[in-house]
């Protein structure tokens, strides 16, 4: 059997990045994607640089995607950015540049790949945050975005059932990442203190999640949203 797809955005550095590894070690024919080149060096690893909101890149992409390895089995929506700012000081560039790639590149992704995935079926999987339960003051565009990444991942679950396709969400507290190297610690550290779990979110943790929701045996799950941590 050929190995299964799975494209993977975000996928440079970061979670990304450890999700490729990840599910390369499974034995998949894993494809990145990311505004800038990719890191890893692997057979089955193909790296794409793109803007997420990018249309007409998305499309020649998703072209690409079709005519080398025919079909998809598992999309990842990881990619994401975040400006963390009191919302009376938050500019409008800073707004449309989170809604592009955190609302606008995920369902661009998401659309394209059910195309590929509709004729035997497939998993999406979208990043959204632990931001949208806790309300987190000085991030009202981030979580919005995120907020919309839930109910994208609800509607969509309902549109692409008949197509066999699941599409469910999952909300990682804080990692130490890019997204949150501008947070100051005592922000983060009222943010662990709101978890049942007090601790920072491992990549494993999100990994164990997402096999979860990639699984064959899953087939049932759909629509739904996931927060670690216990917000």
């Amino acid at each position: 059997m050929s190995p299964r797809v799975t494209l993977i955005t975000g996928a440079s550095k970061g979670l990304g990045y450890r999700l490729a590894e990840h599910y390369l070690a499974q034995g998949n024919q894993v494809i990145g994607v990311s505004r800038g080149a990719g890191a890893i060096q692997h057979e089955r690893y193909a790296h794409f640089e793109a803007d997420v909101a990018d249309e007409a890149r998305v499309l020649e992409l998703f072209k690409v995607i079709r005519s080398t390895w025919g079909s998809l089995d598992h999309l990842i929506n990881n990619a994401g950015i975040a400006s963390m700012n009191h919302a009376v000081l938050t500019p409008m560039s800073a707004v449309k540049r989170i809604l592009a790639t955190n609302v606008e590149g995920l369902f661009l992704f998401s659309r394209e790949a059910a195309k590929l995935m509709r004729a035997r079926g497939g998993r999406i999987v979208n990043l959204t945050s632990v931001a949208v339960p806790l309300k987190l003051e000085g991030e009202a565009i981030y979580a919005a975005s995120k907020a919309a990444v839930i109910t994208l991942t609800e509607v969509l679950a309902r549109e692409l059932a008949p197509l066999r396709i699941t599409v469910n969400a999952l909300g990682p507290g804080p990692i130490a990442t890019d997204l949150i190297r501008g947070v100051p610690e005592k922000k983060l550290n009222e943010i662990l203190a709101r978890q049942a779990v007090k601790r920072m979110t491992e990549p494993k943790d999100v990994m164990h999640a997402v096999d979860f929701f990639l699984s064959a045996d899953s087939e049932m799950i759909t629509g739904q949203t996931l927060f670690l941590g216990g917000v």
